[in-house]
């Protein structure tokens, strides 16, 4: 497979706990990014990301404009005291085919985001909107959730959590992923069972441990 739309359609596919499994914890977001509304369907798509002084959301409302659809766009703030976006910024990215926000902040308008469907993987929400001041560059290296992230990044996002899988690894991880999966599909659960025990009665006596 070598378009990358497809490429990255594919992992639309790919649950995080299965890329978790192979990228490891360095690629997982911390567990305070999370789906701000249920049943937030799967979403992947390269990182448009974003970076947002504490109390400042000028360059995210910038970014709806600027990125391309499918895009899933992702922010650097830390910052819960302030809202990023709204309902509006929301509507208009959904509209422009943008993916989803991935956030290392807060929004506000919860029900109008959640009404309209637009996934948004954030801290939370707070009333209170930011400043429109720091005008900050686009697309440049961000950390979002404790994760770096550069822009084109497949970052997919479900109801586990978040991963960003390296633009340049992409076809290797999706690769693997679907191997591990169609393994996992063909095990039955005896099968997972006994193999689960023998690992670790095997753990166990190499720690010496008795019963």
């Amino acid at each position: 497979m070598s378009d990358v739309t497809d490429i990255v359609g594919a992992f639309e596919d790919i649950p995080t706990t299965t890329l978790a499994d192979l990228l490891g914890r360095a690629r997982v977001m911390d567990i305070g990014i999370r789906p701000l509304w249920p049943s937030a369907p799967r979403v992947a798509g390269p990182a448009f990301t974003v970076r947002c002084p504490r109390g400042d959301n000028l360059m995210l409302h910038a970014a709806i404009h600027r990125a391309e659809p499918g895009s899933v766009i992702v922010v650097e703030s830390g910052d819960v005291d302030y809202a990023l976006a709204g309902g509006n910024v929301c509507a208009v990215a959904q509209r422009r085919g943008i993916a989803a926000f991935v956030a290392d902040g807060v929004i506000r308008d919860l029900a109008e985001v959640r009404e309209m469907g637009f996934p948004v993987f954030a801290r939370g929400v707070m009333p209170i909107p930011g400043t429109k001041n720091a005008a900050e560059p686009l697309n440049v290296d961000v950390e979002c959730g404790g994760v770096k992230v550069s822009a084109g990044d497949i970052v997919v996002a479900d109801e586990e959590g978040v991963v960003a899988v390296p633009a340049a690894r992409r076809e290797e991880i999706l690769a693997a992923a679907r191997t591990k999966l169609a393994k996992e599909a063909q095990e039955t659960l005896d099968m997972w069972e006994e193999a689960h025990r023998a690992k670790i009665d095997a753990i166990l006596a190499d720690k010496g441990f008795r019963d």
